[in-house]
């Protein structure tokens, strides 16, 4: 595994551990002992940032993830980076598969979230707090204000912006100074991501990619909804896995394939190779419930692409027509 620096200074594994689908999302969650081992694994492997929420959950058991993630990293705190998230709830009242999102982040609320993510995680400070969403009743500028509080409070050390735009993420750079944006990044999702890269740039910020294989879709290992729950699994409704999909991403495929068998390395390799290689500060977070794909992703840090044939591929992706991919939750005003 290699490494690299968010920000001003948070060195992580070049590739991170996104454990949401161990608790949500992805089907029923999985069993805490056997995920506890899996990201045990993970460490083993040379894997220092992992990635959570604290509503990344169900509606039994809406903190499952930081539960899970708390106990399992608790005898390798001192060795990795805790990335958690607040600002949002799901409405688990709603009868659609991917649940609607409820936006908070006035400073009480915050501080509560703050403390109870605390107590799961089984620690004294998080590494890098995210605002999850922004609220539209709370300006992002008050809620800089409040992390540069938490940060000198020593209750958390870095802080970030998910979801964001440009203006937005200056406007709360320039109160405290933001390390990471963790937007959708990947292959099918390019644009919005790297309109960002200037600005990314000019203020050193790292971005975190959430979601950089499509949702799993730019392994090739799954065409089509077969085998998805539609009760709990997200991916029943997203667009890159439908019926009509699988013949307009065809050609994406096919590139992937022929690319990657190039260079000896699977797809799912090249999906990350392609972005890590782009910028130094770009750290993926894919996610996985399966021993071999852990080690499979680990070492995509390790692939080299030169800038030609990182180019090369933009071009492909550029002229390859693809289908629509899943775009996020559905966000509502809260009441």
């Amino acid at each position: 595994m290699k490494y690299r620096t968010l920000g001003q200074g948070l060195k992580v594994s070049a590739v991170g551990l996104g454990c949401m689908g161990m608790s949500h999302a992805y089907g029923r969650p999985h069993d805490h002992r056997e995920m506890a081992g899996l990201i045990a694994k993970a460490v083993d492997l040379g894997y220092t940032l992992f990635d959570t929420a604290e509503v990344y959950g169900t509606a039994a058991n809406p903190h499952d993830n930081e539960e899970l993630v708390g106990a399992a990293l608790e005898p390798y705190r001192s060795r990795v980076v805790i990335a958690t998230k607040f600002g949002v709830s799901f409405d688990f009242s709603s009868p659609s598969t991917n649940k609607p999102i409820l936006v908070d982040s006035r400073p009480q609320t915050i501080r509560r979230s703050l403390e109870a993510s605390l107590k799961r995680l089984r620690t004294d400070h998080i590494d890098l707090y995210y605002q999850h969403r922004q609220d539209p009743n709370v300006p992002v500028e008050e809620v800089a204000g409040l992390m540069g509080e938490l940060i000198a409070e020593g209750k958390i050390l870095h802080w970030g912006l998910s979801a964001v735009d440009e203006a937005t993420l200056r406007r709360a750079h320039a109160v405290t100074p933001v390390t990471a944006v963790q937007n959708r990044y990947s292959m099918m999702a390019r644009e919005a991501a790297e309109a960002l890269f200037p600005a990314l740039e000019e203020l050193g910020v790292g971005l975190v990619a959430y979601s950089p294989m499509a949702n799993g879709f730019l392994s090739g290992r799954y065409l089509g909804t077969a085998g998805f729950d539609p009760k709990d699994d997200y991916r029943s409704v997203m667009p890159q896995f439908q019926k009509e999909a699988v013949e307009q991403n065809r050609r994406l495929l096919g590139i992937m394939n022929e690319v990657s068998a190039e260079h000896g390395i699977t797809p799912a390799q090249l999906s990350l190779a392609w972005m890590i290689c782009k910028k130094p500060w770009i750290v993926p977070i894919p996610g996985t419930t399966k021993e071999a794909r852990l080690a499979e992703k680990a070492a995509a840090s390790e692939v080299q692409l030169t800038p030609g044939e990182v180019a090369a591929l933009d071009s492909e992706l550029a002229s390859s027509g693809m289908s629509a991919v899943f775009g996020g939750s559905r966000i509502v005003a809260r009441n």
